[in-house]
């Protein structure tokens, strides 16, 4: 394979939407923590939303981004949660993907946290190209030519080579 054709994970992102700021929101801001080792933020809402009593500033989730080498590291642990099983409908048309965790003692390494209960989270992964840096450079900006960009199929068949992701095809179901 070319070397400009080779796909790597850009980043993985962890999140927590609780819906409300509160003990829920920090439980959520530390569980982050404890998977990852990195401080997660804060995520805050933009619409006014009264029949759900939103508000814009509002804190109402948390995540985490991770990119490199921890990125990789944390995304084989939170696979192995996940029984290395993700179904194909999960991957989108750009090539990337995201996955639930129900409760987060699945994951390798977890213990029960009395402060925290029960609780899961999303997983979005995004993976590139070299040479995707152009659609978000400052000068001279362009779009990823549709040759370049990753399929659905590319991603899948990156995932079972690189990570033994086991997925099914959507005919298949």
């Amino acid at each position: 394979m070319a070397s400009m054709k080779e796909i790597q994970v850009e980043k993985v992102t962890l999140n927590i939407g609780t819906g409300k700021p509160g003990p829920e929101l920090e439980k959520a801001l530390k569980l982050l923590e404890q998977i990852t080792g990195v401080k997660p933020v804060e995520t805050k809402t933009q619409k006014r939303i009264p029949s759900w009593s939103l508000r814009p500033g509002l804190s109402i989730g948390a995540k985490v981004t991770l990119r490199g080498e921890k990125a990789v590291e944390v995304l084989k642990r939170l696979l192995d949660a996940v029984e290395y099983y993700i179904p194909s409908k999960k991957f989108d048309n750009e090539g990337n993907f995201s996955f639930g965790i129900k409760e987060y003692i699945d994951i390798p390494g977890m213990k029960y946290n009395m402060d925290i209960g029960i609780m899961g989270l999303e997983v979005a992964v995004t993976l590139k190209r070299p040479g995707f840096r152009i659609k978000r450079r400052m000068i001279k900006t362009k779009k990823i030519p549709r040759r370049h960009r990753i399929s659905k199929e590319e991603a899948i068949k990156f995932m079972q080579e690189n990570f033994n992701v086991k997925t099914e095809q959507e005919g298949e179901e």
